[in-house]
């Protein structure tokens, strides 16, 4: 059974502000919570409607209803297990390689799916502006299936982050008018900035961008404007990766 103070916690984890006050975040389905649990995230609570779905310590377990479960869950359809996680500390940010910088990303899905990119394409590290979407928002944390468990994500000033490398490190912008990606020779160590949904990179962060890249439209007479922001890092990514 799940008590009222257990409900009421859950439920007080959808906004940030609880999470923060907390410490914690939800997480919801076998296949997420398998890869938190081996990974080594620390359990708080887990409610399931089956018995030893998972080897955890009893103190943690909560066997409960289909009902009591769709009670609590985020979802529309619950999935058979909800699982409560303590949010670990960021690590330091390895210079090393590709650091995507995301450039206040509000949209949950987008975010969840960019960190299933990182996780793809083997970037590390993932580096996001203050007001972009919490990656321990529940539905982040859905979109990315796991994949939230093998990037670094560290959230700063993207503007101080930026400035401190201006001086020995490429910093890539995607924009609208940038410089077509495809002939690039594009360097296997670089910092990608992807901006926001609908303005997409701040003037702050444009003055700091090294190299303005730009994915070409192939398509003629039609009305899009611009790409999802998740796609176009897919696209990004792959680009650098293919180099």
């Amino acid at each position: 059974m799940v008590s009222k103070n257990q409900k009421k916690l859950i439920k007080s984890l959808y906004q940030k502000k609880y999470r923060k006050q907390h410490g914690l975040f939800v997480a919801e389905g076998k296949k997420v919570v398998r890869e938190l649990l081996d990974a080594g995230f620390a359990l708080h609570a887990l409610y399931t409607v089956e018995e030893n779905l998972f080897n955890v310590d009893d103190q943690y377990q909560y066997i409960v209803t289909e009902e009591e479960l769709k009670q609590i869950s985020f979802l529309t359809t619950s999935q058979k297990v909800l699982a409560i996680f303590s949010i670990p500390k960021p690590q330091k940010i390895n210079d090393k390689g590709i650091t995507l910088v995301l450039d206040d990303v509000r949209d949950p899905g987008n975010l969840g799916t960019i960190i299933r990119l990182c996780d793809w394409f083997g970037i590390q590290e993932l580096v996001c502006s203050a007001q972009t979407v919490d990656c321990f928002n529940p539905k982040v944390i859905q979109a990315t299936m796991g994949s939230i468990t093998r990037v670094n994500i560290n959230y700063t000033d993207t503007v101080t982050f930026l400035q401190s490398k201006k001086n020995d490190a490429n910093i890539f912008g995607t924009f609208m008018d940038g410089d077509n990606i495809y002939p690039m020779q594009l360097p296997k160590q670089a910092i990608i900035v992807m901006g926001n949904e609908a303005n997409g990179i701040s003037e702050e962060i444009e003055n700091l961008v090294n190299t303005r890249i730009a994915i070409p439209q192939f398509g003629t007479g039609q009305k899009t404007e611009s790409l999802n922001v998740a796609t176009a890092t897919a696209i990004v990514l792959s680009e650098f990766k293919r180099s």
